[in-house]
C-alpha cells in the first residue's frame, strides 16, 4: 500500500507568509537567513523580515578574513525586500569592520528607510569614529541607540528631523561641542537616555532640547569639574541616577512642565 501524499508534505511551507515571518522573527537573523537553503521557496522568506540584527563577533568565529562581516551584511541588506526596514541592530568590532565599512552598512539601511538603528561599536586603539555621513540628514530615523567604546565626532551639520528617541550608552564624544551638535540636530527629540562614563572627554553635558519630554541620566563620574546643564521647557519626566563619586554639578532650569522627578545616588 502506498503512503498517503500528505505524509511527506512540508506543512510549514504551506503556512501563510505572515505566520512564517512571525516564526522567523523568533530566530536570530543569522539563523533566519540560513533557512534560505531549505528550498527555492524559502530563499525569499527572510528577505521580508522588518527587523535585522548582525553581530561581527559571531562572524569572527567563522572566518579570520578581515572585511568578511561587512561584505556579508552588505550583501544581505542589498537582498532585503521588505517595504520598510523597521530596525537594524549592528554590533561591530572595529578590528573586523572599520569605520568606513560601518558607514557603508548604515548607508544601505538608510536607503531602506530604516526607522530604528542600534549601533554598538567596540574599541580599536587609536581610532576616532566619525558620525556616519549617511545619517547627517536621515529623514526616516525615529529611534537611535548608540553604544561606543571610541571617541565619536559629530559635526554641526547633522539634522535628524524625525528622531524621537535617543539612547547614548557609554558614548565618549570627542568634546562638549560634539555632544551639543548631536542634540541640536534632533529638533523633534522627545526621549533621551544618557549613560555617562567615569573618564569622559565631555566636561559639560548641555541638554538644551525644547521638545524633550522624558530624560534619564545614569552617570558614574569621578571628575569634580564635569556635570550636566539641563534646559528643557517641555520636560515632564526626569530621572537621575548617580553612582560612584557623583558629578561636579547639575544645573536644572526652565522645566515648568515637570510632572515627576526622581534622583538616586550621592
Amino acid at each position: 500500500m502506498k503512503r498517503g501524499k500528505t505524509d511527506g508534505d512540508d506543512r510549514i511551507s504551506k503556512l501563510p507568509e505572515a505566520l512564517i515571518l512571525e516564526i522567523l522573527s523568533l530566530l536570530t537573523t543569522k539563523d533566519a537567513i540560513a533557512t534560505s537553503v531549505l528550498s527555492k521557496q524559502w530563499q525569499s522568506h527572510w528577505k521580508m523580515l522588518p527587523n535585522l540584527k548582525f553581530n561581527s563577533y559571531e562572524a569572527y568565529y567563522h572566518s579570520n578574513e578581515i572585511g568578511t562581516f561587512s561584505k556579508d551584511v552588505c550583501r544581505n541588506l542589498l537582498s532585503h525586500k521588505a517595504p520598510v526596514l523597521q530596525s537594524l541592530h549592528l554590533t561591530i568590532c572595529l578590528d573586523e569592520c572599520n569605520a568606513i565599512d560601518t558607514g557603508i552598512l548604515i548607508g544601505r539601511a538608510v536607503s531602506r528607510n530604516v526607522r530604528e538603528l542600534a549601533l554598538r561599536v567596540q574599541y580599536n586603539y587609536g581610532e576616532e569614529f566619525r558620525f556616519p555621513r549617511c545619517l547627517y540628514n536621515c529623514e526616516t530615523l525615529e529611534t537611535l541607540k548608540l553604544e561606543f567604546d571610541v571617541h565619536i565626532n559629530v559635526p554641526s551639520t547633522i539634522c535628524l528631523k524625525s528622531l524621537r528617541t535617543l539612547q547614548l550608552v557609554f558614548v565618549d564624544f570627542k568634546d562638549d561641542e560634539s555632544f551639543l551638535n548631536l542634540l541640536s540636530g534632533c529638533p523633534s527629540l522627545e526621549n533621551l537616555e544618557v549613560h555617562g562614563i567615569r573618564y569622559s572627554s565631555v566636561k559639560t553635558f548641555t541638554i538644551a532640547v525644547p521638545s524633550l519630554q522624558r530624560l534619564r541620566i545614569y552617570t558614574c563620574s569621578g571628575d569634580p569639574f564635569a556635570g550636566y546643564v539641563i534646559n528643557a521647557p517641555s520636560l515632564k519626566y526626569l530621572e537621575i541616577d548617580i553612582c560612584g563619586l557623583g558629578v561636579g554639578f547639575c544645573l536644572i532650569e526652565n522645566v515648568k512642565k515637570l510632572v515627576e522627578a526622581t534622583r538616586a545616588g550621592p
